[in-house]
């Protein structure tokens, strides 16, 4: 089952399935490169080692890339009327269950990258409109990530093809936006 049925019959035509695609991949990209460039801008000591850096962000999002789809194809289902809370140590269990933590370190190293994400969003310079694009693909994504964690809903092959291309342009995106130096601003002085 998908986890929007809605538009299942609409991906059934190739056209929209392409512009489905394309879409992920390009939405990826474009994220991946507003980030790669952002960092660079906010942490221009970076620049003196844009290659290593570049190098260093691609494999750490390769990797949350190729951790995420699996979890995203088959997530653990959680059913919040079996956790209880009455303790400290159950709370706390809980609530590696609830953000998927207790399966073990390569999922913790996933995590870790999304939440760099948002943490990245929160001390970079980014104007209003790009800052809401990131921002608003982010949040979608987490949104149907928790969908299929706490509903009987799983994802459609397609829809983890989405996933995957959008975690690819991502990645390639972060290696494109960061590979170059950004050139200082010259001033006009007409």
């Amino acid at each position: 089952m998908a986890l929007i049925p809605i538009l299942v019959d609409v991906f059934q035509d190739p056209i929209f399935s392409m512009i489905a695609v394309l879409s992920a991949f390009g939405i990826g990209l474009s994220q991946g490169v507003i980030l790669g460039r952002a960092i660079l801008l906010r942490f221009p000591r970076l620049q003196n080692h844009v290659k290593t850096v570049s190098v260093s962000m691609f494999v750490i999002f390769l990797i949350n890339a190729i951790l995420s789809v699996p979890r995203f194809a088959s997530p653990e289902k959680i059913d919040l009327s079996t956790v209880s809370a009455s303790g400290p140590a159950e709370v706390v269990s809980a609530l590696f269950l609830i953000f998927g933590m207790n399966t073990g370190f390569l999922t913790v190293l996933a995590i870790s990258v999304t939440v760099m994400t948002f943490v990245l969003l929160k001390f970079t310079n980014l104007s209003g409109i790009v800052k809401s694009f990131v921002f608003f693909f982010s949040v979608l994504l987490l949104i149907f990530t928790a969908i299929s964690r706490f509903t009987d809903l799983t994802p459609s092959t397609f829809e983890v093809l989405l996933y995957f291309l959008y975690q690819l342009g991502i990645t390639i995106g972060i290696l494109a936006g960061s590979i170059r130096k950004i050139k200082p601003k010259k001033l006009d002085f007409k």
